[in-house]
């Protein structure tokens, strides 16, 4: 069990770093909204994570050869991630304020936070990719743990709990720039991170 922990971290590490559409919005969610708020998206995330983990370890290789013949399933999905990325740069354009002033964290309500961790959630769900890349993980390291149940949920826990650590350290890290973001670097911003989706889209 301690060695799957050790092989497990390496993975949770290389997870948190992963550049893709989370990974950006995490970053401007905390640098914007606060640790909180980032943490509740970040929360969302995992927890899709851990869906895709669940279908992905009842599916395995079936699955996967369904994804390979299939390719709509990513089309749809990146159709998705590309039509949320063209409204958010939409709105960006609206709602941008005309000071230069560095802006302050608004206090969120209960409901905000909910809204937050299901923004996060539905970010990494519609993106089928996270599903191919978790199927790949069972397919690669459930053999050298011997396809056996509790091996299986500590290592990949592990992995969930390393990439949390490091998102939290990301997130401490992101939220000092809020106060060199003015009005314009945010605009800038969420702009930058519209358009990262479309392309990953």
């Amino acid at each position: 069990m301690f060695q799957d922990v050790l092989a497990a971290i390496p993975l949770g590490f290389f997870l948190a770093f992963l550049l893709g559409p989370v990974f950006f919005v995490l970053l401007e969610t905390a640098a914007i909204k606060g640790f909180r708020a980032a943490i509740s998206l970040d929360l969302g995330v995992i927890l899709a994570d851990i869906i895709f983990l669940f279908i992905a370890y009842l599916s395995t290789s079936k699955l996967l050869a369904s994804l390979k013949d299939d390719p709509a399933l990513f089309i749809f999905g990146g159709m998705i991630l590309a039509t949320y990325g063209v409204m958010t740069f939409i709105q960006t354009k609206k709602s941008i304020p005309h000071d230069e002033e560095s802006p302050e964290v608004r206090k969120l309500g209960r409901n905000d936070y909910f809204g937050l961790a299901a923004k996060g959630f539905l970010l990494n769900f519609i993106n089928i990719g996270v599903l191919g890349f978790w199927l790949g993980l069972i397919i690669v390291f459930g053999p050298t743990l011997n396809m056996e149940t509790n091996r299986i949920v500590v290592f990949f826990s592990t992995v969930l709990l390393t990439y949390l650590s490091f998102d939290i350290i990301k997130i401490l890290l992101a939220k000092k720039l809020n106060r060199k973001l003015t009005p314009t670097r945010i605009f800038r911003m969420k702009r930058g991170i519209s358009i990262i989706m479309v392309i990953f889209g």
